[in-house]
């Protein structure tokens, strides 16, 4: 400011001089030089001015500065031995908290999501839980996790996602009130080949690998429950080999190949000397528009094979075993076995309309191991799963539809249906989504054998999903 003023009012001083010394001719000026100096006055009386506006304007801000100095402003009460006395003082800024990464990561992000679910009825016959295993109505914390993503400069990049809520109760198994889900890395460097260590999701049905959080009906089907293995410990390589030599089409198709423990999640001990084996191929023939509409056609195939030994549970996510009044409970293995299981699905998508298939099979023999016999007869089930969904509002109100059907095999006419009919309400996305669904549940078994009870079952259940 300082400098402003300095340079006005020597403009105005040199202005003046020229006035002074012009003024014994001005008696000789031809009216040409008369309005020029006549512009000259004026354009010191507008520099004056200004420079009367600035001297102000400095004088203001430097009242405000005396009287509210930098800082938030708060009451200092001290006490000299006679009187406590209030002044106030400049509060100190806080500095902003901050996470500093330990590593090299180039990227992190926090996150999660909580599903609450209420359910009521015959709660879960669906999976088989009824007579002997039939639960009450309840609320439900369905999941609430949390994870961190991140990538390393070094082509690298990384989940660790734990559960608060993994079980209908605390137990001593492996799967308490938090748990780890996904604990992986993952080296891609080479998008047609990279390789994925750690703890997710074996690549096998589309319905086990689509994420909770983006499915039309709120819980999975019984087929996909009872024959996919879920999450397990091991390493793969997967890719997209059409990536970088034909951009555009990128995911025209993607492979995945792992080898696994075979024995389920969070359990670092190998059941036996033998592995899980896994693959998938997935092919996206066509994705453009019809209509145009957006729309795509994903189809996939997927291949298991595993050894296992005794108190190895087969059915991780659901339940297979057939008990004695047809209801069902998780199968774990009285003895030896050898799995082998395949399943295709098809996903076809017409803007607001989509339209899911999948056909699950597994074959489970049992194994005699030094002398000891299985303890199990042979069995193959079977199942499937049609589900539907059609935006009635474009990207908010979608009512949805499936049918399923599981036959676990161990016992005369013991398969399940079940039909459900749902709305799902996106109030932001699968971020903020609200769930209700109606399931009609009926039982083969119970309907050839009425001495144990009723055959019909039926349940409500509503969901609230938040992301974060």
């Amino acid at each position: 400011m300082f400098i402003k003023k300095f340079v006005l009012r020597t403009a105005g001083s040199s202005l003046a001089a020229i006035l002074l010394l012009a003024a014994p001719r001005l008696g000789a000026q031809t009216p040409s030089e008369s309005e020029r100096l006549q512009k000259l006055e004026r354009a010191v009386d507008q520099l004056q001015k200004r420079n009367a506006e600035l001297e102000q304007e400095v004088a203001g801000l430097k009242k405000q500065a005396a009287v509210a100095p930098e800082g938030r402003m708060k009451t200092k009460v001290t006490y000299d031995g006679k009187t406590y006395v209030e002044k106030a003082v400049v509060e100190e800024a806080k500095a902003p908290i901050y996470v500093q990464q330990a590593g090299s990561e180039i990227k992190l992000v926090l996150g999660g999501f909580i599903q609450t679910n209420f359910e009521d009825g015959d709660v879960s016959a669906f999976e088989g839980r009824f007579g002997q295993n039939a639960l009450k109505d309840r609320f439900r914390l369905r999941r609430a996790r949390i994870g961190l993503t991140g990538d390393f400069a070094e082509n690298f990049d990384f989940k660790i996602e734990g559960d608060f809520e993994n079980s209908d109760g605390t137990s001593p198994s492996n799967r308490t009130d938090f748990s780890g889900t996904d604990i992986w890395l993952n080296w891609h460097q080479f998008p047609a080949a990279q390789i994925k260590a750690g703890q997710y999701k074996a690549p096998f049905g589309l319905e086990q690998l689509t994420p909770d959080t983006a499915l039309f009906i709120i819980e999975r089907s019984l087929p996909t429950g009872a024959i996919t293995p879920e999450r397990q410990i091991g390493v793969e390589l997967w890719g997209k080999p059409f990536t970088n030599i034909w951009p555009d089409q990128k995911d025209l198709l993607t492979y995945y190949g792992g080898i696994f423990n075979g024995n389920g999640r969070n359990i670092n001990n190998n059941d036996n000397n033998n592995f899980m084996y896994v693959g998938r191929l997935e092919l996206m023939p066509f994705k453009g528009k019809i209509f145009g509409q957006t729309s795509s056609l994903k189809l996939g195939g997927d291949v298991l094979n595993s050894r296992d030994d005794k108190g190895t549970n087969i059915s991780p996510s659901g339940n297979l075993l057939v008990n004695s009044d047809g209801s069902l409970s998780s199968f774990t293995l009285p003895g030896a076995d050898e799995r082998t299981a395949w399943s295709v699905d098809a996903w076809f998508n017409l803007g607001p309309f989509d339209l899911i298939g999948e056909y699950l099979q597994e074959k489970v023999n049992g194994r005699t191991v030094n002398g000891v016999p299985p303890g199990f007869a042979n069995f193959t089930t079977d199942g499937f799963q049609i589900t539907s969904g059609f935006f009635l509002i474009p990207k908010k109100f979608q009512a949805a539809v499936q049918w399923q059907y599981l036959n676990p095999g161990q016992k005369g006419n013991d398969g399940i249906y079940s039909i459900t009919g749902g709305l799902n309400y996106y109030i932001h996305g699968n971020d903020l989504k609200l769930m209700v669904d109606y399931i009609h549940t009926w039982s083969d078994f119970r309907q050839a054998n009425p001495e144990f009870g009723k055959d019909q079952f039926d349940e409500v259940i509503g969901r609230v999903q938040v992301m974060f």
